[in-house]
């Protein structure tokens, strides 16, 4: 794989970075989604303290992936629970 060096800007400070040609635009768009919720924070708080925007930023992105992961857990465990179920009427067939 190709590995690229690039530099990435979060709250106004440049970070350099070595990543795969195909992880980069991940990268960056990451990056841009961190600013963006920076500004809104900035703009609806009127908080100018960058470390505490920074957390502000970590916690909310943190919290949305948990939902995510855990919204994706209760999908496996119901898919699985199907399964079984189907497993289950599948196993009084007989041919």
């Amino acid at each position: 794989m190709e590995e690229l060096s690039i530099k990435i800007n979060i709250a106004d400070r440049f970070y350099p970075l070595v990543v795969t040609s195909q992880q980069e635009e991940s990268v960056r768009k990451a990056a841009k989604l961190i600013n963006d919720k920076l500004k809104h924070l900035q703009m609806e708080f009127a908080v100018k303290d960058k470390q505490d925007m920074l957390a502000m930023t970590l916690l909310e992105l943190t919290t949305e992936l948990m939902d995510i992961k855990h919204q994706q857990l209760g999908d496996e465990n119901s898919v699985k629970t199907q399964l079984q179920q189907t497993a289950q009427l599948l196993s009084h067939i007989s041919l």
